[in-house]
């Protein structure tokens, strides 16, 4: 039987993508970054691949969040002109306060943690960034049903690595075999589990191939956030 649930925040309760979307293009219209592209959606069929790229890279500690910072801005604005780091520096600041006051969450998110609120601990487990991660959460209105929330900027730790789970059990005196993962991220979430030694459900809402990749503990695949809890119920 399952006590605490641990669960990622970016595209698995806040909807990351759409509210990154918004943010983007108020900043494109505010600094007028039109001029280099056909279209937003252009500009944000440009970005958007780069900055899930640049994401991957500093999971895996093979760039730092300076550079994450800069490079998700300076690939997709050379083709409007050189910026300074000091420019792209100011534009990130404005994109995390526009995002990150973004109330647009996953479909079913705030009613699959009013369920998981009544009977577990609820952990979020999560890559972001400390200064927009609980903003975020508090803004969209899923702050009231986390229990303890682990951010890899502040433990030191990134998802997929075990210690970040590690981490999270240890907060909430968890032993291993009373946890499980939910997530989106084949790679952060659910090899993250797996290194953690820990099952897990990957929600996957564009269907994505399974990988065939060998696993050594439960994974369970869902497409819509209102199939967990009966997923839950099944281990009780």
């Amino acid at each position: 039987m399952y006590k605490t649930i641990l669960i990622d925040l970016d595209d698995t309760l806040w909807a990351t993508q759409q509210n990154n979307k918004e943010a983007i293009h108020q900043l494109y219209l505010e600094e007028g970054w039109a001029g280099g592209y056909a279209s937003f959606d252009h500009f944000w069929s440009v970005y958007w691949p780069s900055n899930e790229a640049l994401w991957h890279q500093y999971r895996h500690s093979e760039i730092t969040k300076y550079e994450l910072t800069i490079e998700r801005f300076r690939r997709p604005l050379e083709a409007i002109r050189h910026f300074t780091e000091e420019e792209i520096l100011r534009f990130n600041d404005r994109f995390l306060h526009l995002s990150s006051h973004k109330e647009g969450v996953v479909e079913g998110a705030i009613e699959l943690l009013q369920y998981l609120k009544t009977l577990y601990k609820v952990v979020v487990v999560s890559n972001g960034f400390t200064e927009v991660q609980r903003r975020k959460m508090e803004v969209s209105g899923i702050a009231p049903y986390i229990d303890v929330t682990v951010l890899s900027e502040e433990v030191g730790i990134s998802k997929p690595y075990k210690g970040i789970f590690d981490q999270a059990l240890s907060k909430t005196g968890t032993r291993r075999g009373e946890a499980i993962m939910i997530g989106d991220s084949w790679d952060a979430d659910i090899l993250g589990a797996q290194n953690a030694k820990l099952p897990s459900i990957w929600f996957n809402p564009e269907q994505l191939p399974f990988p065939e990749q060998s696993l050594r503990y439960p994974v369970t695949e869902v497409t819509r956030l209102d199939e967990i809890p009966a997923l839950l119920r099944q281990t009780i």
